[in-house]
């Protein structure tokens, strides 16, 4: 067992039946009264994040958590399927675990991270940015990139994002996988 003097960004911890990573805490030493610890813990499965506040030296029951390197293989419709990339296991999940689904393609590397003692997948997030092939939007514009005007464009993977107007079909585009956004045009 753990006390809140070992807390540290990025800690999973078991709180209320669930498992949080702490984002951020800091340790309080009133002039009057007991030593306490403030808190920022996000709900590692729903990504919710709460303030809380620990008395010093409390117990807290530390988790293990192990993050793995995954290739995503296809959808059936039901659940998402990846292949362990050293092991060559295949293992299928949920999509309510996978952050930014939308932008998910065949091939795609993914950090699945697995709760150690039940060995349940917990979450699986994607690369910061990806680089996805326009497949349909409205024709470009020549020379109009000085404008901040934006059209719809649909990805290889089915989704549709917002791209400047010189964007046309064929284009390789690098999306933010955290906010959906465009980011930037990729040269082939």
């Amino acid at each position: 067992m753990a006390t809140t003097a070992d807390f540290r960004n990025g800690l999973i911890i078991e709180f209320n039946g669930q498992l949080y990573s702490i984002i951020e805490f800091q340790h309080v030493n009133p002039g009057k009264g007991a030593a306490f610890v403030r808190t920022k813990l996000k709900n590692v499965k729903t990504g919710k994040v709460l303030p809380n506040t620990f008395i010093a030296g409390m117990k807290i029951n530390v988790q293990r958590v192990e993050r793995r390197s995954y290739q995503y293989l296809y959808n059936d419709g039901e659940s998402y399927h990846f292949m362990n990339q050293e092991t060559f296991e295949q293992t299928f999940i949920g999509e309510e675990l996978i952050s930014a689904s939308q932008f998910l393609k065949e091939g795609q590397v993914v950090e699945i991270s697995y709760h150690a003692e039940t060995e349940s997948p917990i979450a699986c997030e994607m690369p910061a940015y990806v680089t996805l092939e326009i497949t349909y939007t409205e024709p470009g514009e020549r020379g109009n990139t000085a404008t901040n005007v934006m059209k719809e464009a649909t990805l290889e993977t089915g989704a549709k994002v917002k791209v400047p107007l010189f964007i046309n079909t064929g284009d390789l585009i690098k999306v933010d996988t955290r906010t959906g956004q465009y980011s930037e045009r990729v040269k082939a």
